[in-house]
């Protein structure tokens, strides 16, 4: 097996080293490149980026001598639907069979039409948009890990049955941010609750969420939704919190990982729900998976879209090994279509299926932050509040207008 890290910070490097790329040894032996579309240095880089790598060639390593070598590539999308779209167009023409992770939904939703051009495969760990199997759907994508569809309901309806009627939505200006909170608005109301009102900031380029955070205030909303992420949602919470509004409003972290809890903090964020796929602590399959990948990843675990780079990518690979690698070469769909056919099973997420709209289903879990008296150590953030199962956790198949689904 053959895995090479190469750190792409341009459409144009993209270009430059992907022109060299070796191609499949003398011998005969097939090659399955994959390639890792991420943030390596924006907003989403601690949550994903680096540690989507690792968890990639970590998936990759566990499939080795299976008749076919593995080669792992890595790019920087910037956050742009045109700079991520340009290189994955380069990587599928020059040999890529698989783009893993994206976050950033314009991005997602720009690589999910190019696959589907191209035959090949997308496996999307870090978009969170539930249209990518809604009207968006593909023969040629896997969405892992979690969507709007899943954070909604796993934290929305719950704050309004503690009391939360009332909400504003501080909301990052693109197809994510508008996802959720449309899908949030939707468990809020059929709650009994109302929105109040929304305040949507350009993204990636805003920083100072004052301006934001007063229109929020003068809500007088009792929840503040963010529909944002990663760093998003660490500066706004500190932000909001020197603005006093924690003493008026509860904080509604749609999107908020293990990653961001370190950020803020237990002080800051102890009590905050949050809803998550994965947690390295979860059971001794989750911590026998943190054990392997801690040591490439800073000595630190990871959080749930790097884990799903690991199970989408050990799962296709799998499917790789059913079918044989000159197959799933020829066509991305019918990869996409031999992954649905087969259980899914990893150490991260256990086992689990792909519906025809190409949703991965797994267990769901609402978590709430510990106070710092409660944690025993380094990353020992969560407890368990409640667990949803997969078949529940998502939106049932016919309601998402995927064309793919047959009645």
């Amino acid at each position: 097996m053959t895995i090479q890290r190469r750190d792409l910070l341009a459409s144009g490097a993209a270009a430059a080293v992907l022109g060299g790329m070796p191609r499949a040894r003398a011998q005969g032996t097939a090659m399955i490149r994959i390639g890792v579309l991420t943030d390596m240095s924006g907003p989403y880089r601690d949550t994903t980026g680096p540690g989507s790598l690792v968890c990639t060639q970590q998936a990759a390593a566990e499939m080795a001598n299976r008749g076919f070598q593995v080669e792992v590539l890595s790019a920087d999308h910037q956050n742009k639907p045109d700079v991520g779209a340009n290189i994955a167009r380069q990587w599928y023409d020059q040999g890529v069979d698989v783009v893993v992770d994206v976050p950033t939904s314009s991005v997602a939703l720009a690589i999910a039409g190019i696959a589907r051009e191209k035959n090949k495969v997308f496996l999307n760990s870090g978009a969170a948009t539930s249209d990518l199997t809604g009207p968006a759907c593909s023969p040629n994508t896997v969405h892992w890990t979690y969507d709007t569809y899943m954070l909604a309901k796993g934290t929305g309806a719950a704050v309004v049955k503690t009391g939360g009627n009332t909400w504003f939505f501080l909301t990052a200006d693109y197809a994510f941010g508008h996802a959720l909170q449309r899908d949030v608005t939707r468990f809020v109301e059929q709650a009994g609750g109302k929105v109040l009102g929304a305040a949507r900031y350009p993204f990636p380029a805003t920083t100072d969420f004052s301006a934001f955070l007063l229109q929020a205030q003068s809500s007088r909303a009792k929840v503040l939704g963010l529909a944002n992420a990663s760093a998003d949602t660490v500066n706004s919470i500190k932000q909001a919190r020197e603005f006093g509004l924690n003493k008026t409003m509860k904080f509604a972290a749609l999107l908020m990982g293990l990653i961001d809890v370190h950020a803020l903090g237990l002080d800051a964020g102890q009590g905050l729900l949050l809803t998550e796929a994965f947690y390295w602590d979860l059971n001794d399959r989750t911590r026998a998976f943190t054990e392997r990948v801690k040591p490439k990843n800073g000595d630190k675990p990871v959080g749930m879209v790097p884990a799903g780079c690991y199970g989408a990518t050990l799962h296709y690979l799998k499917a790789v090994a059913d079918m044989g690698a000159a197959a799933a070469k020829a066509s991305g769909a019918e990869a996409v279509a031999r992954m649905k056919a087969m259980p899914t099973d990893d150490d991260a997420f256990g086992p689990g299926s792909i519906r025809q709209d190409g949703r991965h289903l797994h267990p769901v879990y609402l978590f709430e932050v510990k106070t710092p008296a409660e944690s025993k150590g380094p990353w020992d953030y969560y407890k368990v509040a409640a667990t949803t199962p997969g078949e529940e956790a998502f939106r049932p198949l016919a309601e998402g207008g995927c064309p793919l689904v047959r009645s």
